[in-house]
Formats: C-alpha cells, structure tokens, sequence
C-alpha cells in the first residue's frame, strides 16, 4: 500500500467572500486547520477566484461568470476583495493559486503544483460548499485523490445546501469530518 501524501487546500478564503458568505467560522476553522496540518508536515495551498483586467476568460454563455464584467473590477486579480483573507494564517513559501473558475482545478496551476508535491490526498476546506468545494471535490474523485472534507471549515450561503452536500453527497466520495476531529487525527 502507498504512502498518504496530503495537501490542505484553502479555497475562496477572499476578502470579498468571506463577509458575503457569512464565513467567519470557517475562516476560524480553517486557520486551525492550517497550523495543525504545517505542525504534521502537511502542505498548505491556498486557491482564490480572479480574472484578468477586462474578464477576458469570462464567456458571455457562461452561467456563472457571464455577467462578471458588471462588476467593476472588483473580481479581477489585483482587487483588494479578490486577495486572500487579512485573517487567514499564510505564509510566503505556500502557493497561492489562482483559477478562473468554480472548481479550484478549471482554469489554474493546482494539477502541476500537487503534482510536484507528489500529493495523492486532499483535505478541503472552502467557501462555498456548493461552488469550490463541490466542483473541487468531484473533479478531486475522478483524478483519484483521497478526499477529506473539513465540514466546519465550509460555508455557504444556503445552511441547507451546505449540510445536504455535507452529510449526503460528500460522504460517497470522501471522509467528511470537523477540524477538530481531523486535527485529534493527525
């Protein structure tokens, strides 16, 4: 049997999302799950959401994105609300990836970075349930990582959504537990 070789991945941990999210207790357990996971050796990446000056990779027929460009230039790269959380526990020497779209893979360097990490196993914690770490962990299942969701470590706007996703989708693809039972884990 091969050895497990994680990666924490922090997703949509942004200025302009935590807030709107109502992701204050997310953002509180995620960053306890971040110096569990660097006191056990495990990698920290961090994934936000931005676009270019103008949202050229925003297709007009996409659903979610079409209508960005309505925005301003709040969801583009150098926006204040599309940088990472001031409460977020980062250090330089962690990747930031950036992605163009819902799922933390679409769109981003992730696949190159795991890849050179010689990750086969990931720990999600995100906001939304239902847009980053849905999308993730789907796209995560069919490239055959190991999957562990930090269910106290997601948000989402709809509570119903997320404890749906949480307690009945989720579990057939991954391990849903809380940070603190993740961290007693370790």
């Amino acid at each position: 049997m091969s050895e497990t070789r994680p990666v924490l991945l922090a997703m949509d941990f942004q200025q302009g999302i935590v807030d709107r999210a109502g992701g204050g207790p997310a953002l509180a357990a995620v960053s306890r799950a971040i110096e569990a996971a660097r006191g056990a050796g495990i990698p920290v990446m961090y994934v936000r959401v931005a676009f270019r000056p103008g949202y050229p990779e925003a297709s007009a027929t996409n659903r979610t994105f079409g209508a960005i460009s309505q925005a301003g230039d709040t969801m583009t790269q150098d926006h204040p609300a599309t940088q990472l959380h001031a409460d977020l526990p980062t250090r330089p020497d962690e990747p930031v990836i950036v992605k163009r779209r819902v799922s933390a893979f679409s769109g981003s360097d992730l696949d190159v970075l795991l890849r050179g990490a010689g990750a086969n196993a990931l720990i999600l914690a995100g906001i939304s349930t239902s847009g980053v770490v849905l999308s993730t962990l789907r796209q995560a299942a069919d490239l055959d990582y190991a999957l562990t969701v930090l269910s106290d470590a997601c948000a989402d706007p709809d509570e119903e959504i997320h404890r749906v996703l949480t307690e009945k989708v989720f579990p057939r693809q991954a391990t849903v537990t809380t940070t603190d039972e993740w961290v007693k884990s370790l």
